[in-house]
């Protein structure tokens, strides 16, 4: 399974009702409040071995599957350098 697969799961493990796609925005979509953002985010560090700083975490970085993806790829790309 891939990252954002991966990502996606997630999120509708916990919303089951929730028919999200990649570039949804799922802050608009009402699902997500300040709990279960930490709770992402402490899933995208413990799920893909990433630590996340804390200039990483603006809301933008987490709006959606996608750009959830870009910024696990890009943490990934800075540790092998």
């Amino acid at each position: 399974m891939d990252t954002t697969a991966r990502i996606l799961a997630f999120i509708t493990n916990r919303f089951p009702q929730a028919e999200i796609t990649d570039t949804e925005d799922i802050f608009s979509l009402g699902y997500i409040n300040s709990l279960f953002a930490m709770e992402l985010v402490m899933h995208i560090e413990k799920e893909f071995t990433v630590t996340i700083p804390n200039d990483e975490l603006r809301i933008d970085n987490f709006r959606t599957a996608k750009a959830m993806t870009e910024l696990v790829d890009g943490l990934r790309s800075a540790v092998v350098r």
